[in-house]
């Protein structure tokens, strides 16, 4: 029988994997970010085509319960050079196209990614899962897919846990790096951690926990927000990591980027909230 969650000492496990390995926690995934988006009005996603499952450029966090019968939360980590533009580009693309320049100018410089389809469930809402512990560990598999740059278009919310592990704002495109997005009542800020190896700018604390995360792949920590504590099994070390060619996705990243110079054209308008 499956086991709720034990509001009193939770315990879970947070594990990556490549999209194109694993369909059926993909599915697992859409389903549990749908049910978020849903809940707060958001009806049209980029998911609702689910391209990005089977992009193998696409890396893939999950919140599961220790039985793996329930997700409570999750993310994504898309690298430029895929089967798809990143989500940003698909979703600000057409409101400002100089955002395929600065992709790829971060493409070109050691590998770009973006953190996308951050969720967590009301079931484990309060323990910093979607807030911060998802966010630290998406930038330590950052560092094992070994790209140099990553990334985000943040709710308001989510700019400060961005800005604890070293990302800044990004003022070169839209408003400020503003967009409204995913709704005209919505704005989501652009941002980005421009060095993924060392981190310079992270909050000491933070910048710790993503060293100890990133150098011992398979770790059980007690993280405690507010002082509730929750129990998370991190086993991020990525499967078949051996067939993941970070050279030639840079440049496939390139052909995409002079393609679209040459077309002048802009991939279709996604929403990935």
């Amino acid at each position: 029988m499956e086991e709720g969650l034990n509001k009193e000492k939770p315990e879970v496990r947070l594990r990556a994997f490549r999209a194109i390995d694993e369909p059926e926690a993909c599915q697992l995934f859409i389903e549990g970010h749908t049910h978020v988006l849903t809940s707060i009005g958001v009806t049209k996603v980029t998911s609702s085509k689910n391209a990005w499952t089977k992009n193998p450029a696409s890396f893939v966090m999950i919140v599961e319960s220790m039985d793996g019968k329930k997700v409570y939360g999750g993310a994504r980590v898309h690298v430029a050079g895929g089967s798809e533009p990143l989500p940003i580009e698909q979703a600000t693309g057409a409101m400002d196209a100089k955002v395929f320049d600065l992709v790829w100018h971060f493409a070109s410089h050691g590998g770009t990614g973006e953190l996308c389809g951050l969720w967590n469930s009301r079931e484990i809402a309060g323990y910093g899962i979607g807030s911060i512990f998802l966010i630290r560990t998406t930038v330590a598999i950052s560092y094992q897919i070994g790209i140099h740059s990553l990334f985000a278009l943040c709710a308001p919310y989510t700019i400060p846990p961005g800005e604890a592990v070293g990302m800044e704002i990004e003022k070169s495109i839209g408003n400020d790096g503003a967009f409204y997005y995913p709704k005209l009542d919505l704005i989501a800020t652009t941002m980005i951690l421009k060095d993924v190896p060392t981190i310079s700018k992270a909050h000491e604390e933070d910048k710790k926990a993503i060293i100890d995360i990133r150098e011992n792949l398979n770790i059980t920590r007690v993280e405690v927000l507010r002082k509730k504590e929750i129990t998370i099994h991190y086993e991020i070390q990525i499967p078949h990591l051996d067939q993941w060619d970070l050279n030639a996705t840079i440049l496939q990243a390139e052909k995409n980027f002079l393609k679209s110079k040459i077309n002048d054209t802009d991939p279709e308008n996604y929403l990935t909230f």
